[in-house]
């Protein structure tokens, strides 16, 4: 998998924000207007004080009582930051509604285009760090999108209309309080040098705990049967270990940079402004110029407070982000932009070459054909490249020399639609959701029953799903847990006909099932033999020997080929010792 840090070229800060552009787009209309709102609301805050100020100098320090006009200057103040109150509530809550909608259409087109990436990605992936950057990571660019636009925005705005009236009022106390700012500046900046590398640290040991865990209880019958469970819990143990000093190291400078450090500042702020006015002059003094002071300190300091506790989450979230950022920006598999179709399933496979590493290959010059409605079985040693083959039939991977021909069509000029419909695929593993049998058999394709009762019939399923407590109905668990072996692979069957596919691929479809399922599947596979094109590599020859033909690879290289008789009838060769061997095998157990 990618790494969790971000390329050299892009540091995470401007990643996250790439990102953040991105989630912020498709709404930037609603926050321009929620914002000027925020700026009319910090106007509202910053009427108070200085109504207050007219208040004391006007009315109550020269014993000049105006009832009217005093009854104008407290109602004002009140109504003043009553509204202000107000409108902020409104708009932080509806800006934090457009924050949430734009992280759910985020997270769906993470897994969108994590669905869309190659599978030489997912050879390198690790499942729990892709589910801890779908879910956890998207969540915490949530908290980016509200703490950046809007509690940051918001206190920034609100300093601003207090340094704009300090200003006003009083330029030199307003430059002594100023000096506050690039104090928290530089603070901030400490603080990133500090907690930066501790948070991405610990988010990446974060993810490492997620697939530790997914990947002991995916393993957990043979971790159990290896007695492996305090080996196991060890390795846990010594992440959680990493993961719990990196936590403490941010909490440090947590502790010893942000909330502390300003509550000292807004004491000295304050200290500092009440001597320097009283050094002042007593004629000509006016007292609610302090007061407004006094009242605007407060408004300047918890904005401070409020942006400078956020940089904990923030720093996190900036980590996040990148992550996320780094994820959408996996180069997605081009999906096929040809017009062709599959109407027979012709296959023509000329002086094909391939290596996951081109340096190494692990096919060489390999020409076949499977004409339509064949059966054409691919064995060999492990290695041979047998899956190598398969998955380039399939299009996950694209071969560096040769070519690959549907019914006379390049694979790549092939509609991306229609091989996805006209094109089969029965895996080693079947893999199969915690859904009822229908959900398994339809895969979202919105079939009908007669079409599910069609290719379970066809599948050789229908019996054994009707015996389930609820039929088609029947609720399978995790992985298919209620069910045996043979029954997966009998509905992965199943679902693969479901689709009335043109070709037919089996991944060693028979190899982790009995004798009586094997039977089952090979009566299947005769009764679509001359419908569908089958190409089945096999570990068990037993299922491939009524094949048209048969493929034998060796070391990635075309070794021998013909029917089961006539490769039967080659001494010492590799098909016939791979039989011999399985046949004494099997008579050894019997």
């Amino acid at each position: 998998m990618t790494s969790d840090a971000t390329s050299p070229a892009e540091s995470p800060r401007w990643s996250a924000l790439r990102l953040l552009g991105r989630v912020a787009a498709p709404d930037k209309h609603h926050i321009s207007r929620g914002l000027c709102w925020l700026l009319f609301a910090a106007a509202l805050e910053a009427i108070g004080p200085l109504l207050g100020k007219r208040f004391i100098d006007s009315y109550l320090l020269p014993r000049h009582y105006d009832a009217t006009m005093m009854a104008v200057l407290i109602g004002g103040a009140l109504l003043s930051g009553w509204v202000a109150g107000i409108l902020r509530y409104l708009q932080l809550i509806r800006l934090a509604g457009l924050a949430m909608r734009s992280v759910r259409r985020l997270r769906e087109d993470v897994y969108l285009h994590v669905l869309s990436l190659p599978m030489a990605f997912f050879d390198r992936a690790i499942t729990g760090q892709l589910v801890s950057r779908v879910t956890n990571d998207t969540e915490a660019v949530k908290t980016l999108y509200v703490q950046v636009l809007f509690v940051m925005l918001d206190n920034l705005i609100l300093l601003g209309g207090a340094m704009i009236a300090m200003a006003w009022l009083d330029w030199q106390l307003m430059l002594i309080v100023s000096t506050l700012i690039p104090a928290v500046v530089v603070v901030v900046w400490f603080y990133q040098r500090w907690s930066a590398p501790a948070v991405s640290r610990a988010r990446a040991l974060r993810s490492d705990i997620n697939a530790q865990m997914a990947e002991s209880i995916a393993g957990m019958p043979v971790l159990q049967a290896d007695n492996a469970e305090r080996r196991f819990g060890e390795r846990l143990s010594r992440t959680s270990w990493q993961h719990y000093t990196a936590r403490m190291g941010e909490l440090r400078a947590n502790a010893w940079l942000l909330r502390p450090f300003l509550d000292l500042m807004n004491v000295l702020l304050l200290v500092t402004v009440i001597y320097s006015f009283g050094q002042r002059s007593l004629s000509g003094i006016e007292v609610g110029v302090l007061y407004a002071f006094v009242s605007y300190i407060s408004r300047v300091v918890e904005p401070l407070i409020q942006i400078t506790l956020q940089f904990s989450q923030l720093q996190q979230s900036i980590v996040a982000a990148a992550r996320v950022n780094t994820l959408i920006n996996e180069t997605v598999h081009p999906a096929s932009q040809g017009q062709h179709g599959i109407p027979h399933g012709h296959i023509d496979i000329h002086e094909l070459s391939f290596g996951y590493d081109p340096a190494h290959p692990v096919l060489h010059d390999l020409s076949l054909s499977f004409p339509a409605g064949s059966f054409t079985g691919i064995v060999g040693h492990t290695g041979s490249g047998k899956s190598t083959l398969l998955s380039l039939l399939l299009r996950f991977y694209q071969a560096q020399c040769g070519a690959i021909l549907i019914d006379g069509h390049p694979l790549e000029e092939i509609d991306e639609t229609r091989f996805q419909r006209d094109v089969g695929l029965v895996p080693q593993e079947p893999f199969l959701l915690a859904g009822s049998v229908r959900d398994n058999i339809d895969m979202g394709r919105n079939l009908d029953d007669a079409a599910i009762e069609q290719a379970a019939r066809a599948a050789r399923a229908h019996d054994f799903i009707m015996a389930l407590e609820s039929g088609y109905a029947t609720p399978l668990g995790e992985g298919g847990a209620r069910l045996a072996t043979g029954q997966k692979q009998l509905l992965a069957i199943a679902r693969a006909l479901a689709g009335n596919p043109r070709i037919l691929f089996l991944d060693e479809a028979t190899s982790h099932i009995d004798s009586e399922t094997e039977q089952i599947v090979q009566e299947t596979l005769d009764s679509l033999h001359g419908k569908v094109t089958m190409v089945a590599i096999a570990h068990r020859l037993s299922t491939i020997r009524s094949a048209d033909h048969i493929v034998v690879l060796n070391h990635g290289r075309l070794a021998e080929s013909g029917n089961h008789d006539s490769l039967m009838t080659r001494e010492g060769g590799i098909y016939q010792r791979l039989y011999l061997l399985q046949q004494l095998g099997s008579n050894e157990t019997d």
